[in-house]
């Protein structure tokens, strides 16, 4: 089977409708072009940042099943074939796939999801390369700024969708403001592509948290895989912190709040980037994980359809519940997306063969997807677009499973609030 996939007797048994469709490319139209359009994709499939990977098999099926008839362009119909590939977690990984993609498979299209340890080296391979490539999953500044994006000149070949970190403050901010707490706050930030950008003394959390009145308590970078957090809780207790902001993987917030517990440090409020975004590192954290916050990128509840299958938000999580008897994760909602772009890229291209031609229809995108518009305007900067984002809450169930409610909007009113945020138990 091919890297990635479900197989389609699994999703026959479970019901996934289109989704079921074959994997490989097959009863092709008898007037299909013979030149193959080649879609490179690169994730994390393994490693500390699995989670993001967690639905690609999903995605990928779907998506190929969608296209298994061809893609149609230009009334001519061309046969697809889409290359995953595993980051495993690690930058310099991502980039040699990338540049498999790019230099053996040659890809006419590149995308890349999840963090910037995988979106930056492939999204690097393929401006050297010249070759079109579109990223999501990864806030922006730590994708432009990471990869020494310069504002007045941006790039040429790659383009991102995702929201970015004035967002996670926008977001932030009005939930913390629900419950009282004397605004001392605690930053846990790794010495990564993700934690320099959110820890950054101009781009990032800090003058925005300044400037809103909180006392922000940052003890330095720590190196990624920590096993001692003993300092960065000594620090906080010391000054007082009821609060606690960050960006952890997995594996690094579980041994901090392990250990917060075991030397008696109890904030109020702990809202963490990335570790807390799954359904499955939170429920490893047992009854502790109740009422950890974060950012939410999409739910459920998200008011966008797909307008590559008329899905809505709940439709598509349903069908990954169908398939995969797991719960719903958020890179569900920016993986679909990303391949939605990619097709309406494609569908739209005057010249498939051409690059430029691939490279002109990305930045001539008018589309709206599961995620919400996608429309590269030169805003914030030439190579990114933003999509909405909110905060939200996890809530233990009483079965144990956990629940991810909303608790602000304010900066997307169209997403409805689920409920209040909660102090910490």
């Amino acid at each position: 089977m091919v890297e990635g996939t479900i197989s389609r007797r699994t999703l026959m048994k479970r019901g996934l409708g289109m989704a079921a469709a074959p994997a490989v490319l097959r009863l092709l139209p008898a007037n299909a072009q013979s030149a193959v359009i080649k879609i490179g994709h690169v994730s994390p499939k393994t490693g500390p940042l699995a989670g993001f990977g967690e639905a690609d098999a999903f995605i990928l099926e779907q998506v190929r099943g969608i296209l298994a008839r061809g893609l149609q362009n230009n009334g001519k119909t061309y046969p697809v074939e889409i290359i995953s590939k595993d980051s495993q977690s690690s930058g310099s990984r991502a980039a040699e796939v990338a540049s498999e993609l790019i230099l053996g498979d040659k890809v006419n299209l590149i995308l890349a999801s999840a963090a910037p340890d995988t979106t930056n080296p492939v999204a690097d391979q393929a401006e050297v390369n010249e070759t079109p490539c579109v990223t999501t999953n990864c806030p922006w500044q730590p994708y432009f700024f990471g990869r020494k994006g310069d504002p007045k000149k941006g790039f040429t070949w790659t383009y991102h969708f995702f929201w970015g970190l004035e967002d996670v403050i926008a977001s932030y901010l009005p939930m913390w403001a629900e419950l009282p707490t004397n605004k001392v706050v605690g930053g846990l930030f790794p010495n990564d592509a993700d934690g320099n950008a959110w820890g950054d003394p101009q781009h990032g959390l800090p003058p925005a948290l300044t400037k809103a009145g909180y006392r922000l308590i940052d003890p330095g970078r720590y190196q990624v895989m920590n096993n001692d957090f003993t300092s960065q809780i000594s620090a906080f207790k010391a000054a007082g912190a009821e609060m606690v902001v960050g960006n952890m993987i997995p594996p690094d917030f579980a041994t901090f709040w392990a250990q917060a517990a075991q030397q008696g440090f109890r904030p109020k409020i702990v809202t963490i980037g990335k570790a807390l975004l799954f359904p499955s590192a939170v429920e490893a954290l047992g009854a502790r994980g109740d009422g950890l916050s974060t950012e939410i990128w999409w739910t459920p509840n998200f008011p966008f359809k797909s307008g590559l299958t008329g899905q809505s938000a709940r439709q598509l999580t349903d069908a990954y519940m169908r398939a995969t008897r797991r719960p719903w994760t958020q890179p569900i909602g920016y993986q679909h997306a990303l391949f939605e772009v990619a097709i309406d890229i494609l569908k739209r291209a005057k010249n498939l063969s051409d690059p430029r031609s691939i490279l002109e229809a990305i930045t001539t995108t008018r589309y709206q997807s599961i995620v919400g518009p996608v429309q590269w305007t030169g805003q914030p900067v030439k190579n990114v677009t933003k999509t909405p984002l909110v905060a939200g809450q996890w809530v233990r169930q009483t079965d144990g499973k956990f629940d991810l409610v909303i608790a602000e909007n304010e900066s997307a009113p169209m997403i409805p609030v689920g409920g209040k945020l909660k102090p910490l138990t």
